[in-house]
């Protein structure tokens, strides 16, 4: 089961299309991610053991190994360091530890205090980012194709979100609820992006992987929530081959039944529930569907009735 942050047609592409070099890197990704993304459902079923109450972050430095975590590099309290993959890594676990916090009060990725550990420069060349069930690990990217995975804000939002909904829904990964699971992923991926930046639904980009292609990749991230389809086209990436609407649905056994492809259609819905409301998305949008089983928090607001209504209409 592949469901890192860069889904597995883009790297079977770069397989089929790229240099020696690029293809070998995107081979290497693929095994890599096989082997430590498996031990993600697991994972996510066990007790938390660490203090609740306050933000606690680690980084370690992987050192271009593909043993987890790492060295240990910058804890909570320490000053930035000299590693800029190092600072984003800590940076975005802050910035998603926040936006659950402030906008859902949820008590970090599992609602009970989880330290959020991050691991930097994991393997050589390798084209991806995961939440493995316990912590966050990026790679640099091969350089030619993609930048390091650790500079898009949304690439963390959207990898630390798989690990609140393995622990609030638990769906299934792969054809509708695995889309769904993957829409969840970049809806709170880019809503994380917002809170930080401060952003309106109408001033955001709603794009997955803002920054990360390299400047000869043809394209401007590697999903785009408020057009399907048009995040990238480039003879070795291929084309985005997400659907906008059910009706383009695409049917098949790859990526699990089109996990990454068909999160399109939900994608697009909750742009438009969120375009079309007159206030700050996060000033109006304080019940999802994330937060549904804790029933005291069902209904501060009507925002995510909309986003629903909107949603069921286009899906169905």
């Amino acid at each position: 089961m592949i469901c890192g942050a860069l889904p597995p047609h883009i790297l079977i592409a770069i397989v089929e299309n790229g240099s020696s070099r690029e293809r070998a890197a995107a081979i290497e990704t693929l095994l890599l991610s096989e082997r430590f993304l498996e031990r993600r459902t697991l994972l996510a079923a066990l007790p938390v053991i660490t203090p609740t109450g306050r933000k606690r972050r680690a980084v370690y430095d992987a050192r271009h190994r593909t043993q987890l975590p790492g060295r240990f590099v910058r804890g909570e309290e320490d000053p930035p360091s000299a590693d800029s993959a190092v600072d984003e890594a800590f940076d975005g676990a802050g910035s998603t530890y926040d936006f659950y916090s402030e906008v859902y009060e949820r008590n970090s990725i599992d609602g009970r205090g989880m330290r959020l550990d991050s691991s930097v420069h994991f393997g050589v060349d390798y084209d991806n980012a995961f939440w493995n069930g316990t912590q966050m690990v990026y790679g640099d990217g091969d350089g030619t194709l993609f930048l390091p995975f650790t500079g898009p804000l949304e690439i963390a939002g959207h990898e630390m979100t798989h690990g609140v909904t393995a622990r609030e829904a638990n769906l299934e990964y792969h054809d509708q609820p695995g889309a769904l699971n993957e829409s969840f992923s970049d809806v709170f991926g880019s809503l994380v992006k917002q809170y930080a930046l401060g952003q309106t639904a109408a001033e955001a980009d709603w794009i997955i992987g803002a920054g990360l292609l390299a400047p000869k990749v043809n394209g401007v991230g590697i999903r785009s929530m408020k057009a399907p389809g048009t995040a990238y086209d480039d003879p070795v990436l291929g084309k985005d081959p997400q659907p906008a609407h059910m009706k383009d649905y695409v049917f098949g056994p790859e990526d699990d039944g089109g996990v990454h492809i068909n999160s399109g259609i939900p994608n697009r819905a909750f742009v438009l529930a969120s375009e079309a409301m007159t206030k700050s998305l996060f000033a109006r949008m304080k019940a999802m569907v994330l937060n549904q089983p804790r029933r005291k928090r069902r209904s501060r607001s009507g925002c995510f009735s909309i986003t629903a209504s909107v949603a069921k209409v286009t899906c169905v």
